[in-house]
């Protein structure tokens, strides 16, 4: 009976992975695939790669995209250590709603986000463009950093600033020498889940963008709607090979340098 239901969990398991990775696998080897129907195997070839390169367009989109992905992941990081910072110092009902009231960016639905936004910066009269875009990734982003950051705030024993300070450190000495190192980990995790986040959000980036200006994933909605080229199909390659590299090193490089 055990090994019958053994078998079944892994049939469910090898189900689920089919289901979920089989339509990826499939775009991923129309990519590479020389012919232009997708019904038909012509070989195997890195045109469409090469075609992709020399489309201004879509160079400029994967420009702005790294561009605010980098930039809004910076500044959240920045802004978010320091809350989680602040919030440290405050008395634990205090920082609790605080941390409640930080989670309901990531719990709201990104198109009543993306559509709030639009609001307004149409009611302050804001030009839409490249810096509403960067305004936008910059505020959903700070509430990924703050729950990165947060746990290991939590870890630190005070008692190794305060003594620093008795040592004859100032704050921003102790600070920097005693409590940065311990919190890096938790920074770099949330730049790196911020900048992840921001390289694949297309919602809010939709309704905040400008005329003429796009990212990945507007530009990836735009030449869709005028037909499937198979320059997308290596597009949607990359964009996914990007974000599966980040997520691995998100979840895998802060067990790393815990066991060393």
């Amino acid at each position: 009976m055990n090994k019958v239901y053994s078998g079944l969990q892994k049939i469910y398991i090898a189900l689920i992975f089919i289901f979920l990775y089989a339509p990826i696998a499939t775009l991923i080897v129309l990519s590479f695939n020389a012919s232009k129907t997708r019904a038909k195997w012509g070989g195997f070839s890195l045109k469409w790669y090469i075609a992709l390169f020399q489309n201004e367009e879509i160079m400029q989109a994967l420009w702005n995209t790294l561009a605010i992905a980098f930039l809004s992941a910076l500044i959240a990081t920045v802004i978010g250590t320091i809350a989680c910072i602040s919030m440290q110092s405050m008395k634990k009902r205090t920082r609790s709603f605080i941390m409640g009231v930080t989670n309901i960016p990531m719990l709201n639905a990104d198109i009543v986000t993306g559509i709030s936004f639009m609001l307004l910066f149409i009611s302050l009269g804001v030009r839409f463009g490249f810096g509403t875009i960067l305004l936008s990734h910059i505020t959903f982003n700070i509430p990924y950093v703050i729950l990165s950051v947060m746990p290991r705030m939590k870890q630190l024993n005070p008692s190794t600033y305060e003594a620093a300070l008795d040592l004859g450190a100032s704050n921003l000495q102790a600070f920097f020498k005693v409590v940065f190192p311990d919190i890096l980990p938790g920074i770099f995790s949330g730049f790196l889940m911020a900048f992840t986040m921001s390289l694949d959000d297309f919602i809010i980036t939709h309704f905040t963008k400008g005329p003429g200006i796009d990212t990945l994933s507007t530009e990836l909605y735009t030449e869709v709607k005028k037909g499937i080229k198979p320059e997308m199909y290596a597009l949607s390659t990359i964009i996914f090979v990007t974000v599966l590299i980040l997520l691995l090193l998100v979840n895998y490089t802060p067990k790393s340098r815990r066991k060393s």
